[in-house]
């Protein structure tokens, strides 16, 4: 490559840079917190709080945050009759995720519930979708006593072949993967941002209350990372809880949709099923990846269900 070329190379990468930088300082301009920050462990988190009674934990999946669940109605839903707790997780919104710690499912669990018990709740009901099924699972298994019903929505849950998990880990890559995600992933991945919608939701269509997700939060470069890092650490954490299923203990409420793109379900959920004798089931007909968004009202109406006692 010609010292020229370099040279343009270069320029082009700074001009990324200075886009992506704009974009998200307009992003955050735009879209100030939605709720409170609280300092937990050194680690800043961000948090949403609505209704009152009975806390129930909503925990988002990756590439997520807050506004996934807000705007989904199932936040309103559950908060009518139930004290809602939505937490950016780690690195997503305005939570931090400071380098050098581990970012595992268990690291995750741990830092929410003392939040969780920062504010009160330190029995909760715990519902998490995609990635956040397994920081929900952690939070289960280590601290079974303080979680009084365990709803997995759309998870992945035992360890198999993931091409696009290896594609999805680039920027997590030291230095490179930084340089990129400063630069010119976050480009890449706005024009493939309709795709992707239609990955998650398919095959149902996007509904319009996604809109009020703030795309370009959800692609800042921290964003990224962190996205990138649980991508990597996917398959090998539904490795490591494998053979800690049986150790669950109380109601569990497994959610899928029949045409997860995502997911397999039936690899999947149906298997966790299968091993979970205490378990129910919930398979949503024509409904993707993102099923609280497409079928909010059913699955708060089973979620509250778990929350009433066994005689109720």
């Amino acid at each position: 490559m010609s010292r020229r070329a370099y040279v343009v190379a270069a320029a082009a990468l700074a001009a990324s840079a200075v886009a992506v930088a704009l974009r998200t300082r307009e992003a955050r301009s735009q879209h100030p917190p939605l709720g409170r920050l609280m300092e937990v462990d050194g680690v800043r988190l961000h948090y949403l709080e609505a209704g009152s009674g009975e806390p129930i934990v909503l925990l988002h999946g990756n590439g997520s945050l807050i506004q996934d669940f807000a705007a989904s109605d199932l936040v309103r839903l559950l908060a009518q009759t139930h004290r809602v707790i939505v937490f950016d997780r780690p690195g997503y919104g305005y939570s931090d995720r400071p380098r050098g710690r581990s970012w595992s499912p268990a690291a995750q669990a741990e830092l929410l519930a003392k939040a969780a018990a920062r504010l009160g709740a330190e029995r909760v009901h715990l519902l998490g979708h995609s990635w956040g099924t397994l920081v929900a699972l952690e939070w289960a298994l280590r601290r079974g006593d303080g979680v009084r019903s365990l709803t997995l929505a759309s998870g992945y849950y035992f360890p198999t072949p993931r091409l696009d998990v290896v594609l999805a880990s680039g920027p997590a890559v030291p230095l490179l993967g930084d340089l990129m995600r400063f630069t010119l992933t976050p480009l890449l991945a706005r024009l493939a941002w309709p795709g992707l919608l239609r990955k998650l939701f398919g095959p149902a269509p996007t509904p319009k209350q996604f809109r009020e997700v703030p795309r370009a939060l959800v692609l800042a470069p921290l964003a990224l990372r962190a996205s990138a890092e649980e991508s990597a650490a996917m398959i090998p954490a539904a490795s490591a809880l494998t053979e800690r299923y049986r150790d669950l203990d109380g109601p569990v409420l497994i959610v899928t949709g029949d045409g997860d793109r995502i997911v397999d379900h039936r690899r999947q959920s149906r298997r966790l099923h299968d091993l979970l004798p205490q378990s129910r089931l919930l398979v949503l007909e024509g409904s993707g990846h993102m099923v609280h968004h497409l079928e909010p009202r059913r699955i708060a109406e089973a979620v509250l269900a778990q929350t009433r006692p066994a005689s109720a």
